[in-house]
């Protein structure tokens, strides 16, 4: 398992943390190195039933342990109740222990009107692997196929089949167990044109006609995948001053990983072909972005620019002290109308605050086009971005 971004945090905070990400980002890997006196695994089915009957049963084994310390409750929306139990104890006078819960769906907690521990509890993330997690040199193209879970990038030929099971059997039959999604069938279809979809400007009206159901019920599949952390939604960069173009207030999503992106769509067992590398390298900086972000807590707003008339940038990060607009292009060369969304997103964020144009792309050397558009490669530009590991 190699070294999280995410990992010195909870090692050294003092505060108890809910830690949530997507199955197979390793989860239970992170907190098995941190020492922990009590693991409660609730994926365990014995040990799950064991807590469901009784909740309050953790409370008297945590007290009759000879010391305090660290008490692991992996996947804890599968018994939400036992967050009152924790409450309870870290309310206690001379309380002795603090809690890491991991947890891969927000909806259950919150549909089962769980206890999120306000004012007890800090809020982290784990998602797949960025490149400030992997040594040099990267392989790009593995990644590109397979993704970033953890077990899968690090693994041998066999994760091909375990990225196959993880899209179908967690994405399509563990979804629906949970009670997620009743609409079995129509949840199916929206699966694989979400798949298709993954990285596009959302269109529901489109969508919904492809796969055959009512606009709202995409929504709410949309909601769903984004509760159990499968999905992100990237928002259209907002202007701060009054325009005269007009800017797309569509919104973009995409799936967590695009290995298990190329699984809904079979797609993870053969080399990339050319046609497809440019969408997936998209569709790979914008989550590496995403997830760098909250690795390392910038709190950055990351969106994406596009005008009705065609202008994009792909990703725009809106930092503490300027804005960065890069296009992101999957090629060796790039070009003066390689620019032309950057030079459009000039214009409209005009002088309300300083705007850093990029052009991430595939080759080996940075470069400066003209009107300060600086073409870089693309691990030297994220460095760049989020800062130097």
């Amino acid at each position: 398992m190699r070294d999280r971004l995410v990992a010195p945090r909870l090692a050294r905070t003092k505060a108890s943390v809910l830690l949530l990400g997507p199955r197979q980002v390793g989860k239970s890997t992170l907190c098995a190195g941190l020492g922990a006196v009590r693991t409660v695994n609730l994926a365990d089915e014995g040990e799950f039933l064991r807590y469901s009957r009784d909740p309050a049963i953790l409370g008297g084994e945590l007290r009759a342990l000879p010391r305090g310390g660290l008490v692991v409750i992996d996947e804890v929306q599968r018994v939400p109740a036992l967050l009152n139990v924790v409450q309870v104890i870290l309310d206690e006078p001379g309380n002795r222990f603090r809690f890491v819960l991991t947890g891969s769906s927000a909806r259950k907690l919150r549909r089962g009107g769980a206890n999120l521990l306000p004012g007890r509890v800090v809020l982290e993330h784990l998602d797949p692997l960025t490149v400030r997690e992997l040594p040099r040199p990267f392989d790009l193209r593995r990644a590109l196929r397979v993704g970033m879970l953890p077990g899968i990038f690090l693994g041998g030929e066999e994760a091909t089949d375990l990225l196959g099971t993880y899209g179908e059997v967690y994405l399509r039959e563990e979804i629906r167990a949970e009670a997620l999604t009743k609409n079995i069938g129509g949840y199916a279809r929206f699966l694989d044109v979400a798949a298709v979809v993954s990285g596009h400007w959302l269109n529901y009206t489109k969508i919904a006609s492809d796969a055959e159901m009512p606009k709202e019920t995409i929504r709410r599949f949309v909601e769903v995948l984004e509760d159990t952390l499968l999905l992100f939604r990237v928002p259209s960069f907002q202007p701060r001053r009054r325009i005269s173009r007009r800017v797309s207030q569509r919104e973009r999503v995409l799936l967590f990983d695009v290995g298990v992106r190329n699984a809904l769509l079979s797609l993870h067992r053969r080399p990339i072909s050319q046609v497809e590398i440019g969408p997936l390298f998209e569709q790979w900086f914008l989550l590496q972005a995403i997830f760098l972000n909250r690795a390392l807590r910038k709190g950055w707003r990351i969106s994406s620019y596009r005008t009705e008339s065609g202008a994009e940038v792909d990703l725009v990060i809106e930092r503490d002290d300027d804005i960065v607009g890069i296009a992101i292009k999957a090629g060796h060369g790039v070009g003066k109308s390689d620019a032309r969304g950057l030079r459009s997103l000039a214009e409209t964020t005009g002088r309300e605050a300083r705007l850093v144009k990029r052009i991430a792309y595939l080759g080996e050397t940075a470069r400066v086009l003209e009107d300060g558009v600086r073409v870089t490669p693309y691990l030297d530009l994220l460095d760049e971005v989020f800062g130097k590991g």
